[in-house]
């Protein structure tokens, strides 16, 4: 077995979801659980085969996220993963939408940090043993971080 780091490169702006999942139809229904989140989000979707003819399949509302995501997807090479590209909108807003999806096993990451994506290679194939989301911490907020976090969360609107 080898593993291998995957660098993902996440344009200012956009979000991505990484998850498990264990079906075609995966790109069809990611795809209308996300167009009925929200009429303004901007997305591409992109999920990877593990049998038959192995394709990446992908869909979205957005060529350039389309692009990104398939293109994303191809590079970590991991058979029944997905990888969402989000933009005008947060995972959050999406998350228990795409987590309750019938062929969803589990969801990997949902961030806009720098990623990394860990991959182990068999002679069988790829998989995902987990990521690298941002940096490591580097202290314990104070008070002037607690008011500053407050001040994100209602610039955001997520809090009154």
């Amino acid at each position: 077995m080898e593993l291998k780091t995957v660098n993902i490169d996440i344009p200012e702006g956009l979000n991505i979801i990484i998850g498990q999942s264990h079906f075609i139809k995966t790109v069809e229904d990611m795809y209308e659980i996300l167009i009925g989140s929200s009429s303004s989000l901007k997305f591409g979707i992109a999920f990877s085969e593990a049998s038959g003819p192995c394709l990446v399949r992908y869909e979205g509302n957005d060529e350039a996220l389309m692009k990104l995501a398939y293109e994303t997807s191809l590079s970590i090479s991991c058979g029944h993963t997905f990888v969402i590209f989000l933009k005008d909108g947060f995972p959050i807003n999406v998350l228990n939408a795409i987590k309750a999806c019938q062929e969803v096993c589990h969801i990997i990451c949902a961030t806009a940090n720098p990623l990394q994506v860990i991959v182990a290679e068999t002679g069988q194939g790829r998989g995902i043993i987990g990521v690298i989301d941002g940096s490591k911490p580097r202290g314990i907020e104070d008070e002037e971080d607690k008011k500053a976090r407050r001040e994100l969360l209602r610039k955001f609107r997520y809090k009154l």
